[in-house]
């Protein structure tokens, strides 16, 4: 094999058919850092936009086909008409009042006193609805708009994301709210819709919208931790009703067939001064709680004279002594009704969910745990005690493991979402990148099939 000349002629480059370098469909980029608009400036050349202007041999589906549309991802004909360089389609709007709007629509809800004046003679009631009437015209007008940019139908269309159907559903009870008022029909259940109203700032705000979709997409993994939470519940349930059904209604009586004056009007059983909250519970014989109506205090009179005398060794004429009545509740037996107006007991088992909740929350455990110290026995300490470690530091602190999870991939999927809908929406013209920035899914594809400094093809210059 013999050397090569410098001076002898370069030899000739394989001919590259236009096909190769420019081909009918292309590939998708899919590098996780390359979603930055470079495929929309090679799109801006091949149709002879901003980056330059096509070669003459570049495929004529490529020059002009499918990708001409402005906005690639939206319908291109909305109600059968409207293309996408059709006006009003075509016009650039920017609705930045809407935030102000919903602050404002937030306002007025908070000042409206229907109880005052229900039937709006008021000049503020007026005021505020016209206010109203103005905020629903708005809300209606952009769902409008909305609708003729990107369709009603479809999965890139109006009614294809969730908060817009939250925002037609607002809209739609608005209407039926006013068609409803021309008829002079009170449905004042429709009116409970705008409370819904404030919700469209949760599209507005990204970081709410990231909060809100965390909080959903959490919910298919916090179900096995609340199935957890509810046998923990059941079996916790199970064990206070078997041990403590019907022991907070224990109160001491009266003795049995005791004689009293009529104009004393003693209770049936022993009250406190605060006794729905506050009662005095007593432990049965059977039982080993902690009080019992031998422990009743004593009675006092007005002027906090205290009253040691019996019933059958009081003597009228001494003005100084008095009877201390609370002696003789001594029979321990079920009162009618529970601690709390009822609400807290273990007489079933959806009573008990409740006392547990409470106990969980750390908000007024203490009272029930005294409450059944008083029925049952000391000991029952170690039931709170271990539903505490339990449902409140364990099962907790568990939900908030799966919500911290859960927190990084769904910020990182909403704000590529919002990055892609923000290059969806930017203007054709507008320069989502550098021109002469390297690296886009082009320049791989051509060094791959053209490697070597020599002859190859540039796709910044169109030259080869």
């Amino acid at each position: 094999m013999g050397e090569t000349s410098l001076d002898s002629p370069t030899p000739e480059l394989p001919v590259v058919p236009a096909a190769d370098v420019y081909p009918p469909e292309r590939p998708v980029c899919r590098g996780g850092d390359r979603r930055d608009g470079r495929g929309q400036q090679w799109r801006r050349r091949e149709r002879g936009g901003a980056g330059g202007t096509p070669p003459a041999s570049a495929s004529p589906a490529s020059a002009s086909g499918g990708d001409s549309l402005p906005y690639p991802t939206l319908a291109p004909v909305v109600f059968f008409y409207l293309k996408q360089d059709t006006r009003p389609r075509s016009w650039c709007l920017k609705m930045r009042a809407s935030m102000l709007v919903i602050l404002l629509n937030c306002v007025t809800l908070g000042m409206f006193h229907p109880c005052e004046d229900i039937d709006c003679h008021s000049d503020r009631c007026k005021i505020l609805q016209d206010f109203d009437d103005f905020i629903f015209a708005f809300f209606a007008i952009e769902m409008v708009i909305k609708m003729v940019a990107l369709g009603i139908f479809g999965k890139k269309c109006y009614l294809g994301d969730t908060w817009n159907r939250l925002d037609f559903f607002i809209v739609l009870a608005g209407m039926l709210e006013y068609s409803l008022n021309l008829q002079n029909v009170s449905f004042s259940a429709v009116r409970t819709v705008r409370v819904l109203r404030p919700l469209r700032a949760i599209n507005r705000v990204p970081s709410m919208r990231i909060l809100v979709t965390l909080l959903l997409d959490t919910l298919p993994m916090l179900g096995n931790v609340l199935l957890l939470c509810f046998f923990v519940f059941f079996i916790f349930g199970i064990v206070g009703v078997q041990l403590w059904a019907g022991l907070l209604r224990n109160r001491c009586f009266l003795e049995d067939n005791l004689s009293f004056p009529l104009s004393l009007g003693l209770a049936n059983y022993y009250k406190t001064e605060n006794d729905d909250e506050n009662p005095f519970i007593c432990s049965m014989p059977r039982d080993n709680g902690m009080r019992d109506c031998g422990t009743v205090p004593r009675l006092y009179e007005e002027g906090g004279v205290q009253c040691n005398m019996d019933m059958y060794s009081y003597n009228n004429t001494d003005n100084t002594t008095c009877v201390n009545w609370n002696q003789y509740y001594t029979n321990c037996s079920a009162g009618p009704v529970n601690p709390f107006k009822g609400a807290i007991n273990f007489d079933n088992i959806c009573y008990a969910w409740i006392a547990i909740f409470q106990v969980i929350t750390l908000e007024g455990w203490v009272d029930i745990m005294y409450f059944v110290m008083d029925a049952h026995s000391f000991y029952n300490f170690i039931y709170f005690i271990l539903l505490i470690i339990i449902g409140s530091f364990f099962m907790i602190n568990l939900c908030l493991v799966v919500i911290a999870t859960q927190f990084s991939e769904t910020k990182q999927r909403e704000s590529q979402l919002m990055k892609e809908q923000r290059v969806r929406f930017m203007s054709n013209a507008s320069t989502l990148a550098s021109l002469s920035e390297p690296g886009s899914c082009y320049d791989e594809l051509l060094n791959q099939r053209h490697p070597g400094p020599v002859g190859a093809f540039s796709p910044h210059t169109n030259e080869w």
